[in-house]
């Protein structure tokens, strides 16, 4: 059995940026693919919160951890692998923020400019999930597109700032986390500025076939839900 086990659905952005970290830091890992499992009992002994992606290791101490910059956290930790997560307190600040700022405040407009698009289950709440005309839900999902430009110059103008990656010279797990959660905006076309195009790719060519791989799988499915509009 792998040192890491990694229980995923292939077409999530969450998955993706965990399935690219293992393969960037060279880890001993397997994928197991638990599409329309993750309420069976079996996985929900794990993770009650019946989310993927979920990482199963001997050193846990229940065994397994769910949410994907806590896996990456985690395992930097456990191995050192300060490439990724940098030791110097200042610097690792820096990386965390630059999650937490996608979490709170980015991914929640994603999601409701995307998860229409891609048949996703939106939140309670939201307009998407109300007694509301196609016409309002339409808006919604439009008014959150149109406000991801902002959060998302905050990553040009405050976390890289003229460098490469947020990591700096190479790409840390901030950096991970940010481009697989872009590769979702294709769905709807979205018209990225000119320097998220090159910090993408240069994301793409820097890790190689550990970022390129996993993508195809989210490219894959994007592709087949704009096929079937």
């Amino acid at each position: 059995m792998a040192a890491n086990t990694l229980s995923i659905l292939k077409p999530s952005v969450n998955n993706l940026t965990a399935r690219i970290f293992v393969r960037a830091a060279a880890l001993d890992f397997e994928e197991i693919d638990v599409w329309g499992k993750t309420s069976e009992p079996e996985f929900l002994a794990k993770d009650p919160a019946h989310l993927t992606p979920l990482l199963e290791e001997a050193g846990l101490p229940r065994g397994s951890l769910w949410e994907s910059c806590a896996i990456m956290q985690y395992l930097c930790n456990k191995h050192g692998l300060t490439q990724f997560y940098p030791a110097e307190p200042g610097a690792r600040a820096m990386v965390d923020s630059a999650m937490l700022y996608l979490l709170a405040t980015f991914y929640p407009l994603l999601a409701r400019a995307t998860y229409p698009a891609l048949g996703f289950p939106q939140y309670p709440g939201e307009a998407a999930t109300s007694d509301a005309d196609d016409a309002v839900k339409a808006k919604a999902q439009k008014d959150a597109e149109a406000a991801l430009a902002e959060p998302l110059d905050v990553y040009r103008a405050f976390f890289l700032d003229g460098k490469p990656f947020i990591g700096g010279d190479s790409p840390s797990i901030a950096d991970m986390r940010l481009c697989a959660t872009l590769e979702f905006l294709r769905v709807i076309d979205y018209d990225f500025p000119a320097w998220t195009e090159e910090y993408m790719a240069r994301m793409e060519s820097t890790l190689g076939d550990a970022y390129a791989e996993p993508a195809q799988d989210v490219r894959d499915y994007i592709a087949y839900v704009k096929s079937q509009s």
